[in-house]
């Protein structure tokens, strides 16, 4: 290929419409390639069987077809991203790149290895914010520091929040720009090493209804009362910007789960540690429970905690668990089994469709009283009077929980009163030892 071009390398933005890198790709004046990297460096971590893989695949595929409808194609390749872009940029030269932010500690690394390497060929690489509305140190107290506390965060984020920013990007209206080609091949995903899995996936469409009663609905499992819409969040099916216009419209309480997700991606950003300690330094000297057959337990839902296991069961089989029943999973494993948070944290990241590296430590460290904003030590979940609040007629246990009020049914695997008067000991003697 002679012509110069422009890529924009797609990650967790797999659309073509609203997507800021592709919009500002396509006013380039050059023909734009549109990549994608099935990234052995991730991959490699993953079990042969993996729900995300598959859906990222089926959304690749799906991106192929909306490109050959345009006379386009994706370009798409698997490997380590330092070893193809060098190829890449000597067979299309390309000169200018295009990205959307990721603000995870591999993404960082890995963008700004691949853009010195763009620039040691002579060409440049532009980044651009899509996944958030507020980024990096877009959101700072009065005294230019990052906040620590969601409230006066979110107070923060919505006084500076304008139409401008949640104004869509029409990308999808100048694909003319697109660089010609017939299809080129995709990896299958044989040839990626996984597995169908076969989870059905939630669409992404903006359940109106359910975002207008989510504030009253959203604590109860059993009801269809949250829009299942993380995964389309999470690698950018669908535009936070349209996503935030429909809430601002509808339902400030949904529109505060959104304001959550972005504090804690700008907490991992300021606060990098984050991802690898407690944020609160005190809290690394809690002697955790080592114990893997209880740990086993829980992860298998079999604690004799019926909505706790219902909760681990949902996980497990669909790869999604009601938000409420997060917290109460989470509590339990910390506070009354005494097992380290990072544990469940990891066990998420490995079951959740929706994981996403910000929130799902954020949460963790919320629920282990270690992190931003979180629940003080004291705090801890009864099982019980969670399931009688929550799931009062016992319809979200009773399906995830068949066997619940038979003799098969495990008895508790701790006596929640003991065990929490235990885990108030051993915080206390931590904390107050500093």
């Amino acid at each position: 290929m002679n012509q110069e071009t422009a890529a924009v390398w797609l990650r967790r933005d797999l659309r073509l419409d609203d997507n800021t890198a592709l919009y500002h790709a396509l006013q380039s004046g050059k023909p734009v390639i549109p990549v994608f990297i099935f990234d052995k460096h991730i991959l490699d971590e993953l079990p042969e069987a993996d729900a995300r893989v598959e859906f990222i695949h089926k959304q690749i595929e799906r991106l192929q077809e909306e490109l050959t409808a345009v006379g386009s194609s994706m370009v798409g390749r698997y490997g380590v991203p330092e070893e193809i872009w060098p190829e890449l940029i000597e067979q299309y030269q390309i000169r200018q790149l295009y990205i959307n932010q990721d603000y995870e500690p591999y993404a960082k690394s890995r963008d700004a290895m691949i853009s010195e390497m763009v620039g040691e060929k002579g060409g440049s690489t532009h980044f651009f914010k899509d996944q958030v509305l507020f980024e990096k140190e877009e959101i700072l107290s009065n005294s230019d520091k990052p906040y620590t506390v969601f409230t006066p965060y979110s107070r923060k984020w919505k006084a500076a929040l304008s139409q401008e920013r949640v104004s869509s990007l029409p990308s999808e209206s100048i694909q003319e720009y697109f660089f010609k080609s017939s299809a080129l091949p995709i990896p299958s995903l044989a040839e990626l090493g996984f597995k169908p899995y076969g989870i059905p996936i939630h669409q992404s469409v903006f359940d109106r209804d359910i975002i207008k009663i989510y504030d009253e609905k959203r604590n109860f499992p059993a009801q269809k009362g949250t829009t299942r819409l993380g995964i389309h969040l999470r690698f950018g099916t669908i535009s936070i910007r349209k996503l935030a216009r429909t809430a601002i419209e509808l339902n400030e309480t949904y529109l505060n789960e959104l304001i959550w997700r972005e504090f804690y991606m700008q907490i991992l950003w300021n606060f990098p540690h984050v991802a690898i300690g407690p944020f609160k330094a005190q809290y690394a000297g809690i002697p955790w429970n080592e114990n893997e057959e209880m740990f086993q337990k829980w992860c298998e839902g079999k604690t004799g905690f019926p909505l706790v296991d219902a909760g681990m069961r949902e996980l497990n089989e669909t790869g999604f668990m009601h938000n409420r029943v997060r917290m109460l999973t989470a509590s339990f494993l910390v506070k009354d089994l005494l097992i380290n948070w990072q544990w469940g944290e990891r066990y998420f990241a490995e079951k959740l469709l929706d994981f996403e590296l910000s929130s799902n430590n954020g949460g963790w460290q919320w629920a282990a009283s270690c992190g931003t904003d979180a629940a003080p030590y004291f705090r801890i979940f009864n099982p019980e009077s969670q399931m009688k609040k929550f799931d009062p007629g016992l319809h979200y246990v009773r399906k995830w929980v068949p066997e619940f009020g038979t003799p098969v049914y495990p008895n508790p695997v701790v006596n929640h009163k003991e065990a929490r008067e235990k885990t108030l000991s051993v915080f206390k003697e931590v904390l107050n030892s500093k």
